[in-house]
């Protein structure tokens, strides 16, 4: 069962986060998944496989997507019951022993399951495949049984239990299919990133992790120069910004994930839902250089290199600029030991070895940036990421660096992160120091 992709008509969900055209450009992809687990499972089964479509404007265009190999039928009028029910019931009464029906929602779909579903139709009425959104991603029927597709509430939670119940009513104990996840809202996006399917388009590519919260202000240069290094895509993972921030990130036609705020976990959200073959986490007032996706390329293909980071600059000018800027870029290289506002890369499977950043208030890249060292070098790219000035003009050059380094001291010291945020937030109110929420 699937829709004709028009952006704005498919994956409707999905379309606050990611906007009308990734979203129908996401169901591309999730069809031709289904479309290719189909074929594999159909060339060792002796099974026909028809595509029921909706909203095409002509056959030509359905053609044009689909090809030729594929038997094509309209889905005709009514609700998705009325649908499902009139392609089961036809197909049953062209003479077909068993139907099965599927949609395009479910990357997790494996031949495997189409098999099972077969195989249990020859015992059973009735088959379904649970999603774990409280709907289902299958249902095989070996007669009609229209009972089934009435008096359900489509596109809620309450689709299967109302499906069981229908059930239940004609006497019927279906056999039930292993619980699979759809994709039908931003957060199922990590079920879709987590897929072979979404990790071969990833392959090769960058995807750019921006955790904010009220950066509406700065946000617009960050976006503009991490969309000139031509990306896979750029997430920005909102803590519950009320500054226009999810809007303006919308705009500039970056993913927009809404995260509980501190700067670990919206970067865990948002690389939860990556599907980029290499992750670069930056912060939301640092600007990327233009070639930056060749540097994260090049400096993660040397040899015993685990991670990377580019060279530190500060925009605009104040005194002590050039000894902070000198300072920080000798740690980085002589100790391995970049900070977040450099703008951190790695790989997406080094970084899920790692399970991600550690849930803490503060100094999250420092103690992440730690773990890396132990799997290998970190390395400093040949270009420079510039960073705002903002937090060391509030404060001053000596202050900003003495409380930065009297915080990662106590951390040393074995003094809990908790302790150490709620010092930085008594000297200061507004700006982030290295891994403090944003």
């Amino acid at each position: 069962m699937l829709k004709f992709p028009v952006p704005g008509a498919v994956k409707t969900r999905l379309i606050p986060g990611l906007g009308a055209e990734r979203a129908c450009e996401l169901y591309r992809a999730l069809v031709r998944h289904t479309l290719a687990t189909v074929g594999e499972f159909s060339r060792g089964a002796a099974v026909a496989v028809e595509v029921r479509l909706t909203g095409a404007p002509d056959t030509v265009a359905a053609r044009a997507w689909l090809g030729d190999a594929i038997s094509i039928r309209e889905q005709g009028e009514g609700d998705l019951g009325a649908r499902m029910e009139r392609a089961t019931r036809e197909a049953l009464g062209e003479g077909a022993p068993a139907a099965i029906v599927i949609g395009a929602d479910c990357p997790q779909l494996r031949a495997e399951h189409l098999g099972a579903a077969f195989a249990a139709l020859r015992e059973n009425e009735v088959v379904l495949g649970p999603a774990t959104d409280g709907g289902y991603y299958l249902i095989g029927l070996r007669r009609p049984r229209p009972e089934l597709f009435r008096g359900i509430t489509w596109s809620t939670a309450t689709v299967m239990a109302q499906t069981l119940a229908g059930a239940q009513r004609l006497a019927l104990s279906p056999c039930m299919l292993e619980r699979l996840a759809d994709v039908d809202e931003p957060g199922d996006l990590a079920t879709w990133a987590d897929t072979p399917a979404a990790r071969a388009l990833g392959r090769d590519r960058v995807s750019v992790i921006i955790p904010a919260l009220n950066e509406a202000a700065q946000l617009p240069a960050t976006l503009a120069a991490a969309l000139r290094g031509d990306p896979l895509e750029v997430i920005v993972a909102d803590g519950g910004s009320v500054d226009g921030t999810p809007e303006i990130a919308r705009a500039h036609g970056a993913i927009v994930l809404a995260s509980p705020p501190g700067r670990a976990v919206q970067m865990n959200r948002g690389a939860a839902i990556a599907t980029g073959e290499r992750l670069v986490f930056l912060h939301a007032d640092t600007l990327l250089p233009a070639d930056y996706a060749a540097h994260v390329r090049q400096t993660l293909a040397q040899p015993g290199v685990a991670a990377g980071a580019f060279g530190f600059a500060i925009a605009g000018e104040f005194p002590g600029r050039r000894w902070i800027e000198r300072g920080t870029n000798s740690r980085a290289r002589r100790r391995q030991l970049p900070y977040g506002d450099q703008a951190l890369f790695l790989r997406r499977d080094t970084f899920c070895a790692l399970e991600g950043f550690r849930d803490m208030p503060i100094l999250e890249d420092y103690e992440f940036v730690q773990r890396l060292r132990l799997r290998g070098r970190i390395a400093i790219a040949p270009a420079i990421a510039v960073t705002s000035g903002r937090r060391w003009r509030e404060l001053g050059a000596v202050r900003t660096t003495l409380l930065n380094q009297a915080i990662l001291f106590g951390f040393r010291l074995g003094v809990p992160p908790a302790r150490l945020a709620s010092w930085y937030r008594a000297r200061r109110t507004s700006m982030p120091v290295f891994g403090a929420p944003v």
